[in-house]
């Protein structure tokens, strides 16, 4: 059953949630209280240049974004490896190693999601397909349409599933649960 998301009270403020990918990192930045979407966008390298030039790229606009906003938690989901595609996981890895450097440089507290985790959060569902969780997430935050693209979606997705996982995690510190 997917967890009831609402705009209690809770120690993390503001989230950075991020979608890692070395062709285009999805970003979101969400305001707990109330939950509202304060920025969201993609990181995009340029995939002419060699590997360690991307990864440059990725590191600059995520610095931009931890500069601009005052973020207490970024979440990033947990990096997964297919056998058929073990490529992939590792470039997927390069993009993961900056995105937890970019977070650490700016002091701010990091929290890995498994995909499944964050699909059953929001769906109760943890196989849920993009466009359900697309779905969700447009009824999570109120909005008018789903959000577009797929990168944006996976880090909103990401960040209220943070959200949820560290007021779970309060509720059992103060002996109670949800």
């Amino acid at each position: 059953m997917a967890h009831r998301i609402d705009a209690s009270d809770s120690s993390v403020r503001r989230i950075l949630g991020i979608d890692p990918g070395l062709d285009r990192t999805g970003y979101a930045v969400i305001d707990t209280r109330p939950l509202r979407v304060i920025d969201a966008g993609v990181v995009r390298s340029n995939a002419s240049v060699p590997l360690e030039r991307r990864l440059v790229e990725i590191d600059a606009g995520l610095a931009e974004i931890l500069g601009e906003h005052d973020v207490d938690l970024v979440a990033v989901e947990s990096l997964y490896a297919h056998y058929k595609h073990p490529r992939t996981a590792i470039m997927m890895g390069h993009a993961r190693g900056v995105i937890l450097l970019a977070a650490a440089r700016a002091g701010a507290r990091v929290l890995s999601l498994p995909a499944t985790k964050i699909k059953k959060t929001l769906t109760g569902n943890g196989h849920a397909s993009k466009r359900q969780m697309q779905q969700a997430i447009a009824h999570v935050l109120n909005l008018s349409e789903p959000p577009e693209p797929a990168d944006v979606a996976d880090a909103l997705a990401i960040a209220i599933c943070a959200d949820v996982a560290q007021r779970d995690e309060l509720a059992m510190a103060a002996g109670g649960d949800r």
